[in-house]
Protein backbone atom coordinates (compact mmCIF):
# COMPACT_ATOMS: atom_id res chain seq x y z
CA UNK A 1 0.00 0.00 0.00
CA UNK A 2 1.29 3.62 -0.76
CA UNK A 3 2.55 4.89 2.44
CA UNK A 4 0.76 7.96 3.37
CA UNK A 5 2.18 9.49 6.59
CA UNK A 6 2.17 13.03 6.51
CA UNK A 7 5.54 13.65 8.18
CA UNK A 8 8.40 14.50 5.99
CA UNK A 9 11.74 14.55 8.42
CA UNK A 10 14.58 17.20 6.78
CA UNK A 11 18.22 17.29 8.55
CA UNK A 12 19.42 20.77 7.53
CA UNK A 13 23.31 22.37 8.45
CA UNK A 14 22.50 25.84 8.45
CA UNK A 15 18.91 27.66 8.46
CA UNK A 16 19.67 29.33 5.12
CA UNK A 17 19.94 25.32 3.45
CA UNK A 18 16.72 24.59 3.42
CA UNK A 19 14.25 23.16 1.39
CA UNK A 20 13.33 26.15 -1.01
CA UNK A 21 10.72 25.84 -3.13
CA UNK A 22 10.25 22.43 -2.37
CA UNK A 23 8.68 23.72 0.72
CA UNK A 24 5.84 25.06 -1.41
CA UNK A 25 5.34 21.35 -2.62
CA UNK A 26 5.17 19.94 0.79
CA UNK A 27 2.30 21.93 2.00
CA UNK A 28 0.44 21.81 -1.33
CA UNK A 29 0.54 17.89 -1.17
CA UNK A 30 -0.72 18.23 2.68
CA UNK A 31 2.93 17.17 4.17
CA UNK A 32 4.73 17.98 7.20
CA UNK A 33 8.07 18.87 7.06
CA UNK A 34 9.98 19.03 10.46
CA UNK A 35 13.60 20.45 10.05
CA UNK A 36 16.01 19.31 11.88
CA UNK A 37 19.08 21.83 12.80
CA UNK A 38 22.09 19.62 13.52
CA UNK A 39 24.33 22.32 12.96
CA UNK A 40 22.82 24.17 16.22
CA UNK A 41 22.72 20.95 18.62
CA UNK A 42 19.42 19.22 17.48
CA UNK A 43 19.23 15.55 18.46
CA UNK A 44 18.10 13.62 15.54
CA UNK A 45 15.01 11.87 16.70
CA UNK A 46 14.01 7.83 15.78
CA UNK A 47 12.89 7.43 12.06
CA UNK A 48 9.51 5.78 13.05
CA UNK A 49 6.34 7.63 12.00
CA UNK A 50 8.05 9.98 9.61
CA UNK A 51 7.01 9.35 5.84
CA UNK A 52 10.36 10.23 4.32
CA UNK A 53 14.04 11.56 4.99
CA UNK A 54 15.54 14.75 2.91
CA UNK A 55 18.89 15.46 3.60
CA UNK A 56 20.27 19.42 2.80
CA UNK A 57 23.80 21.23 1.76
CA UNK A 58 25.77 22.93 3.88
CA UNK A 59 29.33 24.57 3.85
CA UNK A 60 31.09 21.31 5.79
CA UNK A 61 32.56 18.49 3.98
CA UNK A 62 31.61 14.68 4.45
CA UNK A 63 34.85 13.95 6.01
CA UNK A 64 35.02 16.58 8.74
CA UNK A 65 34.01 14.88 11.69
CA UNK A 66 36.05 16.14 14.01
CA UNK A 67 34.62 19.70 13.48
CA UNK A 68 31.08 18.23 12.68
CA UNK A 69 30.98 15.24 15.28
CA UNK A 70 27.15 15.46 14.46
CA UNK A 71 28.14 13.92 10.90
CA UNK A 72 28.71 10.66 12.35
CA UNK A 73 25.32 10.05 13.94
CA UNK A 74 24.03 11.79 10.54
CA UNK A 75 25.53 9.37 8.39
CA UNK A 76 24.04 6.18 10.19
CA UNK A 77 20.65 7.72 10.18
CA UNK A 78 20.82 7.83 6.22
CA UNK A 79 22.18 4.61 6.18
CA UNK A 80 19.11 2.85 8.37
CA UNK A 81 16.58 4.93 6.63
CA UNK A 82 17.77 3.60 3.57
CA UNK A 83 19.17 0.42 4.05
CA UNK A 84 17.08 -1.10 7.07
CA UNK A 85 13.50 0.85 6.81
CA UNK A 86 13.30 1.69 3.32
CA UNK A 87 12.54 5.07 3.51
CA UNK A 88 11.98 7.56 0.77
CA UNK A 89 15.15 9.58 0.87
CA UNK A 90 16.19 12.97 -1.21
CA UNK A 91 19.38 14.22 -0.73
CA UNK A 92 20.60 17.72 -2.00
CA UNK A 93 23.85 18.85 -3.01
CA UNK A 94 25.87 17.64 0.62
CA UNK A 95 22.84 15.18 1.17
CA UNK A 96 24.06 13.62 -2.35
CA UNK A 97 27.40 13.26 -0.93
CA UNK A 98 26.06 12.10 2.76
CA UNK A 99 24.14 9.59 0.93
CA UNK A 100 27.07 8.38 -0.83
CA UNK A 101 28.78 8.07 2.22
CA UNK A 102 27.05 6.66 4.56
CA UNK A 103 25.97 3.76 1.96
CA UNK A 104 29.90 2.77 1.27
CA UNK A 105 30.68 5.44 -1.47
CA UNK A 106 33.51 7.59 -1.79
CA UNK A 107 33.40 12.14 -1.61
CA UNK A 108 36.66 13.69 -2.25
CA UNK A 109 37.52 17.62 -3.12
CA UNK A 110 36.51 17.80 -6.76
CA UNK A 111 39.34 18.35 -9.45
CA UNK A 112 38.13 21.65 -9.98
CA UNK A 113 34.46 23.29 -8.42
CA UNK A 114 31.45 24.23 -9.79
CA UNK A 115 30.28 27.37 -9.28
CA UNK A 116 27.62 29.27 -11.64
CA UNK A 117 24.36 28.24 -14.15
CA UNK A 118 26.15 25.29 -16.01
CA UNK A 119 25.11 22.54 -17.50
CA UNK A 120 24.20 18.66 -16.83
CA UNK A 121 23.06 15.87 -18.71
CA UNK A 122 21.26 12.93 -17.74
CA UNK A 123 23.47 9.28 -18.30
CA UNK A 124 21.80 6.58 -20.25
CA UNK A 125 20.63 5.07 -16.74
CA UNK A 126 19.01 8.39 -16.11
CA UNK A 127 17.09 8.41 -19.49
CA UNK A 128 15.16 5.02 -18.04
CA UNK A 129 14.69 6.60 -14.72
CA UNK A 130 11.48 7.33 -13.37
CA UNK A 131 13.23 10.53 -11.68
CA UNK A 132 13.67 12.27 -14.68
CA UNK A 133 10.37 11.35 -16.48
CA UNK A 134 9.57 14.05 -18.42
CA UNK A 135 12.64 15.97 -18.03
CA UNK A 136 14.97 17.48 -20.81
CA UNK A 137 18.23 15.56 -21.65
CA UNK A 138 20.24 18.43 -20.76
CA UNK A 139 19.52 20.92 -18.38
CA UNK A 140 20.84 23.93 -16.64
CA UNK A 141 21.48 24.24 -12.87
CA UNK A 142 22.71 26.24 -9.96
CA UNK A 143 26.21 24.91 -9.21
CA UNK A 144 27.89 25.37 -5.98
CA UNK A 145 30.07 22.56 -4.69
CA UNK A 146 33.79 21.97 -4.33
CA UNK A 147 33.62 18.43 -3.22
CA UNK A 148 32.05 15.59 -4.95
CA UNK A 149 31.10 11.98 -5.06
CA UNK A 150 34.13 9.70 -6.34
CA UNK A 151 32.77 6.41 -6.00
CA UNK A 152 29.33 5.25 -6.31
CA UNK A 153 28.09 3.07 -3.32
CA UNK A 154 27.57 -0.35 -4.71
CA UNK A 155 23.77 -1.10 -6.39
CA UNK A 156 23.96 2.58 -6.55
CA UNK A 157 23.48 4.43 -10.63
CA UNK A 158 24.26 7.48 -11.58
CA UNK A 159 21.38 9.16 -13.24
CA UNK A 160 23.35 12.60 -14.37
CA UNK A 161 26.33 14.14 -15.47
CA UNK A 162 28.60 17.00 -16.24
CA UNK A 163 32.32 17.86 -17.98
CA UNK A 164 33.15 18.43 -14.25
CA UNK A 165 31.35 16.14 -11.98
CA UNK A 166 30.74 12.80 -13.13
CA UNK A 167 28.05 12.04 -10.61
CA UNK A 168 25.72 15.08 -10.44
CA UNK A 169 22.43 12.33 -9.53
CA UNK A 170 22.04 8.96 -8.39
CA UNK A 171 19.30 6.37 -6.99
CA UNK A 172 19.65 3.57 -4.92
CA UNK A 173 17.27 0.88 -4.76
CA UNK A 174 13.33 2.04 -5.36
CA UNK A 175 13.29 4.91 -2.96
CA UNK A 176 16.46 6.81 -2.19
CA UNK A 177 17.20 9.81 -5.12
CA UNK A 178 19.97 12.72 -4.66
CA UNK A 179 21.05 15.39 -6.82
CA UNK A 180 24.71 17.61 -6.25
CA UNK A 181 23.17 20.30 -8.09
CA UNK A 182 20.34 23.14 -6.84
CA UNK A 183 16.94 24.02 -8.39
CA UNK A 184 15.26 24.69 -4.83
CA UNK A 185 16.12 28.22 -4.75
CA UNK A 186 13.66 31.20 -4.05
CA UNK A 187 14.34 34.31 -5.60
CA UNK A 188 16.59 34.93 -2.19
CA UNK A 189 19.05 32.25 -2.36
CA UNK A 190 21.96 33.38 -3.75
CA UNK A 191 22.02 36.54 -1.53
CA UNK A 192 21.32 34.29 1.35
CA UNK A 193 24.11 31.87 0.49
CA UNK A 194 27.16 34.71 -0.49
CA UNK A 195 26.45 35.89 3.04
CA UNK A 196 28.38 32.38 4.00
CA UNK A 197 31.95 33.16 4.32
CA UNK A 198 33.19 29.86 2.81
CA UNK A 199 30.69 30.41 0.05
CA UNK A 200 31.59 34.15 -0.72
CA UNK A 201 35.21 32.44 -0.69
CA UNK A 202 33.89 29.87 -3.40
CA UNK A 203 32.38 32.40 -5.41
CA UNK A 204 35.16 34.84 -5.55
CA UNK A 205 37.61 32.27 -6.73
CA UNK A 206 35.22 30.41 -9.45
CA UNK A 207 33.73 34.06 -10.69
CA UNK A 208 35.89 36.94 -9.48
CA UNK A 209 34.72 39.83 -7.41
CA UNK A 210 30.75 40.73 -8.29
CA UNK A 211 30.62 37.01 -8.71
CA UNK A 212 27.87 36.83 -6.07
CA UNK A 213 25.59 39.72 -7.51
CA UNK A 214 26.16 38.29 -10.94
CA UNK A 215 25.09 35.03 -10.07
CA UNK A 216 21.95 36.33 -8.39
CA UNK A 217 20.99 38.14 -12.02
CA UNK A 218 21.54 34.49 -13.29
CA UNK A 219 19.89 32.84 -10.95
CA UNK A 220 16.66 35.29 -11.81
CA UNK A 221 16.89 34.53 -15.35
CA UNK A 222 16.67 31.23 -14.66
CA UNK A 223 13.93 31.02 -11.86
CA UNK A 224 11.15 29.89 -13.66
CA UNK A 225 13.35 26.84 -15.06
CA UNK A 226 14.89 25.94 -12.31
CA UNK A 227 11.16 25.70 -10.32
CA UNK A 228 9.48 24.08 -13.24
CA UNK A 229 12.66 20.92 -12.94
CA UNK A 230 11.79 21.30 -8.94
CA UNK A 231 8.64 20.43 -9.72
CA UNK A 232 9.28 17.39 -12.34
CA UNK A 233 11.55 16.24 -9.78
CA UNK A 234 9.63 16.34 -6.44
CA UNK A 235 6.89 15.22 -8.45
CA UNK A 236 8.38 11.95 -10.08
CA UNK A 237 10.16 11.35 -6.27
CA UNK A 238 6.93 11.27 -4.85
CA UNK A 239 5.12 9.02 -7.68
CA UNK A 240 8.46 7.02 -7.30
CA UNK A 241 8.33 5.96 -3.97
CA UNK A 242 4.24 5.72 -3.34
CA UNK A 243 4.06 8.76 -1.13
CA UNK A 244 0.34 10.01 -1.88
CA UNK A 245 -0.86 13.41 -1.44
CA UNK A 246 -3.36 14.95 1.53
CA UNK A 247 -4.94 17.58 -0.64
Amino acid sequence: MPLTAPRVLVFQHLAVEHPGVFRDFLVADGFEYVPIELNEGALIPALDGYAALWVMGGPMDVWQVDAYPWLVPEMAAIRTAVMDQNLPFLGFCLGHQLLAAALGGAVGLAREPEVGILPVRRTAAGDASPYFTGTEADFAVLQWHSAEVTELPRGAACLASSPRCAVQAMSFGQRAFSMQFHVEITPNTVSEWAAIPAYHSALEHSLGVGGAAALERASQTHAASFNALARRIYENWRSTCGLVPRR
